[in-house]
């Protein structure tokens, strides 16, 4: 198995689909760090929230990378706007050609992503548009590991080393419920509420017009302290809200 540095010795020239999250963060620095010359490609859409295009910027800008930003209208598909099971791949496809059209005109050809050997394919349904566009894997590839990534990304001093996993805000909404950029935008500010009071790894589940909070154990002393402030905020957007009675692993 070949390592991360040797990989990048076989390809001098990559573009990178970026995230600003913990892995393709990783995979950014170490391009940069081996001298490669790389691009990151971040393909922004409704179903980012503003945060995590925030973080890529910085995280670029700390590594001193070239970063574009490509605008994207995802829910101008019917088939992603009607939230079916396979969403992801349909998604995953418009982000992915996007990212390979802007690659190919700068002039490369090898388009990485962050995918790494923690992640399951079979719960992945967007890995099956990447395998479609011959997008490359590398910390998958060299049997790096979500938590070989952090302690790497501690060494190297990234902010984003211990960043929580975040999926798009469209996991958000229930399958088969059509997605609405009012709905997305309502997901949005609420978890940025919740960020701002001190929950980490939380999420708000939306199930038709109501929402399902979901957060850790540790942090119930503090939803606690602060339920009717969330529950009044969350009340302008969502019919009813509840927590959800099982803890967030």
């Amino acid at each position: 198995m070949e390592t991360l540095y040797e990989f990048f010795e076989k390809n001098p020239k990559v573009a990178l689909a970026f995230s600003g999250g913990v892995d393709s963060a990783y995979l950014l620095y170490a391009a940069v760090d081996a001298g490669v010359d790389v691009c990151a490609y971040y393909a922004k859409s409704d179903f980012q929230p503003e945060f995590e295009l925030a973080d890529a910027k910085r995280l670029a800008k700390d590594l001193g990378a070239k970063m574009e930003i490509i605008y994207l209208d995802v829910l101008a598909d019917p088939v992603v706007e009607a939230n079916p099971a396979d969403r992801c791949y349909y998604c995953k496809k418009h982000l992915f050609r996007a990212i390979i059209d802007h690659a190919h005109k700068d002039g490369y050809d090898i388009i990485m992503d962050g995918t790494n050997a923690s992640d399951d394919p079979g719960d992945r349904p967007g890995v099956r548009a990447l395998r479609e566009y011959g997008v490359r894997s590398p910390l998958r590839d060299c049997g790096l590991t979500k938590s070989d990534i952090r302690v790497l990304s501690k060494e190297a001093g990234l902010f984003t080393w211990d960043k929580p996993a975040y999926a798009c805000l469209a996991t958000r909404i229930q399958t088969d419920q059509k997605i609405t950029y009012k709905t997305l935008k309502a997901v949005e500010t609420c978890e940025g509420m919740m960020m701002d009071l001190g929950f980490k790894d939380f999420r708000i589940r939306v199930r038709g017009r109501n929402a399902l909070v979901q957060i850790r154990e540790e942090d119930r002393e503090l939803f606690d302290a602060e339920e009717e402030y969330i529950m009044d905020n969350l009340g302008v957007y969502f019919k009813k809200v509840e927590l959800d009675p099982v803890y967030r692993k």
